[in-house]
């Protein structure tokens, strides 16, 4: 199988290139051609528009302006690139000879807040913010655009992680290795993980199997509190785990001092760290007819921790 993929220099497109090229030729396309051990040949988006890309069967579109948590990047960045750049890439893939439509969107198009509840995909989309609203502009694109004899699938991933990963997870990580005690044990919470060898596997089953097209949530089986975590990483790297139960009144007053003082920790960054934000991967499982995914969170996490200590 032919393969064109965006965003391949990211962590989810490095990995997909190492899980898919042994099997498939694989084709990029970035900002700037160039060379990547597994790929072909890396083309560029102006060759989009000179209609001078290869014949592929898929096209996987990785490509986007990921989430700011800074709230330091302009609105507009996120339209032109999540929506508009994703809509000219479908509006070739309509039109070329390429079967299946792989779209990387994202959960918090659909939620930015869960509170008690499960995310599925039956939820109605309230997404808060640039990045979720762009994601879910390119989704409401596609499927009121629907590809004639074609599979489109829309992909809500929730928090990856995985080798190579620089995230929140591995900020947590490098807390716990340098001894700072967790303050926030007090809290409850329940979260979902997507390691990256369950994604991959999701998407090499959606390229060689005939699965119905449509939008499908992406998350690891057994979602986890912040407290597991921090103990999953202590057990991987041998550590005793220092989790203090301070009151979470005292935790709210230091955050609120945090947003007249501007400290790491204020208002917005508590309820990040301590909220729950459970996904369902049900429809998933079922369009793949297995009753459980290959890795649980706490395997997958366990090897993403040791992959940190490796580096």
């Amino acid at each position: 199988m032919n393969i064109l993929i965006t965003g391949l220099h990211g962590f989810v497109g490095q990995n997909l290139v190492t899980q898919l090229s042994g099997k498939h030729r694989i084709f990029g396309l970035a900002r700037t051609a160039g060379k990547m051990a597994g790929v072909e040949k890396i083309y560029t988006w102006n060759d989009l528009d000179n209609a001078s890309l290869p014949e592929v069967d898929a096209i996987i579109h990785l490509a986007g302006k990921a989430h700011d948590t800074k709230n330091q990047a302009k609105a507009d960045v996120y339209f032109k690139v999540n929506r508009d750049l994703t809509i000219n890439l479908y509006n070739y893939f309509v039109n070329s000879s390429a079967s299946k439509f792989l779209f990387f969107s994202t959960v918090k198009a659909i939620a930015d807040e869960l509170g008690t509840s499960v995310l599925t995909e039956d939820d109605e989309p309230k997404p808060k913010g640039p990045y979720g609203e762009s994601k879910l502009e390119a989704e409401r694109y596609m499927q009121t655009h629907p590809a004639s004899n074609k599979q489109v699938y829309i992909l809500r991933p929730c928090m990856m992680h995985g080798e190579g990963n620089k995230g929140n997870l591995n900020l947590l990580y490098k807390l716990v290795a340098k001894g700072i005690p967790w303050p926030l044990g007090a809290f409850s919470n329940s979260r979902s993980f997507a390691s990256i060898d369950n994604v991959c596997l999701i998407v090499s089953e959606l390229l060689n199997r005939d699965i119905p097209g449509g939008a499908y949530n992406i998350a690891d089986d057994n979602p986890l509190s912040t407290n597991a975590l921090i103990e999953i990483i202590c057990g991987v790297m041998g550590k005793k785990c220092r989790i203090w139960n301070v009151s979470p009144g005292l935790i709210g007053l230091l955050a609120k001092v945090g947003n007249v003082l501007h400290l790491p920790l204020n208002t917005q960054r508590l309820a990040k760290l301590t909220e729950s934000y459970v996904v369902s991967n049900q429809k998933i499982k079922k369009a793949l007819g297995v009753d459980r995914l290959p890795i649980d969170s706490k395997a997958g996490l366990e090897k993403t921790i040791r992959s940190f200590i490796k580096h």
